[in-house]
């Protein structure tokens, strides 16, 4: 089991990048899975991605090495709300690492001992592993 947790808060990843993502939300979603996914396989962090809005199925392909959470309730801050909880009942907070450029929430779950990381650093971290998956093929 890898010493180290990585918590993304999906929307607000998708969200940092103005790629026409608005237009097809769930493809938005399932390509951000299938990132972390790749991710989940290339590092040493166990990998979960909460995102805002209707749970929806996803190919189990899409989402193998990660775990997806939907948020619990509708509203505003509850993707956030529902990570606050994850690092709260973590019985290491300094293990995790949470990725998202939300103020708040990278204020609230940083009060609890876990690393932020921001959005934009995170995609070229994404990209930096997509590349290295691709030139090892």
């Amino acid at each position: 089991m890898p010493a180290r947790h990585l918590i993304v808060d999906g929307m607000n990843v998708i969200g940092s990048r103005p790629d026409g993502w608005w237009r097809d939300r769930r493809g938005a979603m399932r390509s951000l899975v299938e990132m972390l996914a790749s991710h989940a396989v290339s590092g040493d962090e166990d990998v979960i991605v909460v995102f805002d809005g209707r749970p929806f199925e996803l190919d189990g392909e899409e989402a193998v090495g990660i775990e997806v959470i939907f948020a619990s309730r509708a509203g505003r801050n509850a993707a956030d709300d529902d990570i606050v909880a994850l690092v709260e009942r973590a019985e290491r907070p300094g293990s995790i690492r949470v990725v998202t450029s939300d103020d708040e929430l990278a204020r609230r779950v940083g009060a609890l001992g876990a690393q932020v990381m921001g959005a934009g650093a995170f995609r070229r971290e994404l990209a930096a592993t997509e590349a290295s998956s691709r030139e090892s093929r």
